[in-house]
């Protein structure tokens, strides 16, 4: 019998490991070049390092000024995971609790935004942005992110809500609690796997964030990201591509550590949501 399980269970082992290898290997490239000196990127990519430069990292946090830019990555990231994780656990929890006419069409109201694409929007909402003082300012790009992944946390959310039972809430009313009582103290402490979900989803894709940074706050120091610094060193004629792996290092890593801590939150958190009362 072990003879028969065994192999069964190594083989999808060592396929799942060569995948693995697969999709880490433009990341293990991009850390290879980043140690490398600019003539040694040019001539191989591939090859290991023939001299090590660490000077690559201290010129490149300096020249960035990395301390500032990782404070407005930490900022915007922030403000924009504590807007999505308020407004959709509110906005789940009343559209799974309250079924009817209008409860659906809000709730295919909220969720219908991630039908759709950002390139189509992104010149609009550059123009309403300018209009409200939303660009070129932390806080403002921090509330944009409101827009975008409030949708996606909403239906997440509320499938959650979904399973937990409704003779909690009664329960509650019947103590006394007002229905914002009864979510900020009963529910919501329920819904911690669900929003360690959010989060963890939420910061790797706001914290590694390209294209609404570069339209909104592609200005001086004060208002860059990490990601749009990494641009700085790529020009029209000439691109300094030990500098580039450099700093786009120094831009992902933070949020890889953060992911492996809680990778294993996303997957509990995600399969519950999934489950619906």
């Amino acid at each position: 019998m072990k003879k028969n399980t065994l192999p069964g269970r190594i083989v999808p082992e060592i396929l799942l490991s060569a995948f693995g290898l697969l999709f880490m290997y433009p990341v293990i490239l991009m850390v290879i070049n980043s140690i490398k000196p600019f003539r040694e990127v040019v001539m191989d990519v591939i090859a290991l390092p023939g001299k090590i430069e660490y000077q690559n990292y201290l010129y490149v946090i300096k020249y960035i000024n990395y301390p500032r830019l990782f404070l407005n990555n930490f900022l915007i990231t922030a403000l924009g995971i504590g807007g999505i994780v308020l407004f959709s656990s509110m906005a789940g929890y009343m559209l799974s609790r309250h079924k009817n006419g209008f409860t659906k069409f809000a709730y295919l109201f909220c969720i219908v935004p991630m039908l759709i694409p950002f390139q189509t929007i992104m010149i609009t909402l550059l123009k309403v942005s300018k209009t409200l003082g939303l660009s070129e300012s932390i806080p403002g790009l921090g509330i944009q992110y409101w827009g975008f992944g409030i949708p996606m946390a909403v239906f997440i959310y509320s499938g959650f809500v979904g399973t937990i039972p409704r003779e909690i809430d009664e329960s509650a009313l019947i103590d006394g609690a007002s229905t914002v009582g009864t979510f900020f103290k009963i529910i919501f402490p329920l819904l911690r796997s669900i929003t360690a979900t959010v989060i963890a989803l939420d910061v790797m894709w706001i914290w590694n964030d390209f294209l609404l940074p570069l339209l909104m706050v592609n200005g001086s120091v004060k208002t860059k990201t990490l990601t749009l610094a990494a641009y700085t060193f790529v020009g029209q004629y000439n691109t300094q591509w030990h500098y580039t792996m450099t700093a786009m290092v120094l831009a992902v890593f933070p949020s890889i550590l953060f992911f492996i801590f809680m990778q294993k939150y996303i997957i509990k958190g995600v399969v519950s949501g999934a489950v619906k009362g």
